[in-house]
């Protein structure tokens, strides 16, 4: 492909890439943006780093599939979400539309920001020390931000569509917004928050 032919190049058709830009300095090199018009890789990016050759609305199509899941306590799941790529898929498209419907702007470019915005800088872990475990706080890598970022806002959509009149779509097209606008209300940021002041506590 000429350059002429990708500089238009949309995902599904529907969204354009070329104008979003990450303002974190420090995940510039862990979101990819990179357009393709169907964001399936078939899991083939598994050697180190590999995730940051996967586009960052897969990842969040990815994700979806085990919305449900809280570290090894396995909550019930939303049973609206399976294995299927093409039903994740389906229910991200969906949400998108509901954020461009509600922001008019590109919810790509809204979902980026959110992921910024949501991403902890500082968490804590333990470190033993003469038989005593203390908790240390240290800074989080670029890559692992983004992990823990589309991760809780996943879980947060999960958690309103939970036993809710909404449904999964509309939990996740919530979250992504409430992220974007910086509200309180968005579990991503409180998450983000609570880590953040664990990690002042410890230091």
């Amino acid at each position: 492909m000429t350059e002429q032919t990708t500089s238009n190049f949309k995902i599904f058709d529907l969204y354009d890439m070329d104008e979003i830009t990450v303002k974190d300095p420090g995940l510039k090199a862990v979101i990819n943006l990179k357009p393709k018009l169907v964001l399936k890789s078939h899991g083939r990016n598994f050697e180190k780093f590999g995730q940051t050759k996967v586009n960052i609305v897969e990842r969040l199509v990815n994700k979806i599939a085990v919305a449900g899941h809280r570290g090894k306590k396995h909550k019930i799941e939303v049973g609206h979400s399976t294995g299927k790529f093409s039903k994740n898929l389906k229910i991200v498209l969906d949400a998108f539309k509901l954020i461009e419907k509600r922001t008019q702007k590109n919810p790509v470019e809204v979902f980026v920001k959110a992921v910024e915005d949501s991403a902890p800088r500082d968490e804590v872990t333990a470190i033993e020390y003469g038989g005593a475990r203390y908790p240390q706080a240290v800074d989080v890598s670029p890559l692992r931000r983004v992990n823990l970022a589309v991760k809780h806002i996943v879980h947060g959509a999960s958690d309103k569509a939970f036993n809710k009149k909404k449904n999964i779509v509309q939990g996740l097209a919530e979250e992504i917004v409430l992220a974007y606008e910086g509200n309180q209300e968005s579990f991503a940021l409180k998450k983000k928050n609570e880590s953040e002041k664990q990690a002042d506590s410890a230091r």
